[in-house]
């Protein structure tokens, strides 16, 4: 199963990078990845180029409600993309706290699933995936 691994657009954080790409990898995952700061036009360009199974996007700064909802909205934009899973981690605002309603928006909008921080919870659900794409 193939990941396209991203930061969002106003995220520079490379180490959480770096830690996710690693900790995907030793999942048995291949990884691509678009490092950080990638706009959504980049992870656009990126999921048509590389043809992911999923795309994992890592916000640390809190500003990951902004850059995901713009992103998944472009991708879902796009047919080609519209069954590719997105899932959404860290912190999606700078308040501190989950907000639900923002879960619930991006969620609406396209997100498959909006993890927080919690690497147990992104390892179950791309597992589900995997376990969906080989035959019975």
């Amino acid at each position: 199963m193939k990941i396209l691994l991203s930061g969002t657009a106003s995220d520079s954080h490379t180490w959480n990078l770096v830690y996710l790409r690693l900790f995907l990898e030793e999942q048995g995952y291949e990884v691509v990845g678009l490092g950080p700061c990638a706009p959504a036009e980049l992870l656009l360009a990126g999921c048509l180029r590389h043809t992911p199974d999923a795309v994992v996007l890592s916000s640390v700064n809190g500003h990951g409600y902004r850059d995901g909802l713009a992103a998944v909205r472009l991708l879902r934009a796009e047919p080609a993309l519209a069954g590719l899973p997105v899932v959404l981690g860290g912190k999606l605002g700078v308040a501190g706290h989950r907000q639900e309603a923002d879960v619930a928006r991006l969620t609406e909008a396209g997100c498959d699933a909006v993890l927080g921080e919690d690497l147990d919870a992104l390892r179950a659900f791309l597992a589900a995936r995997a376990r969906r794409e080989v035959p019975a």
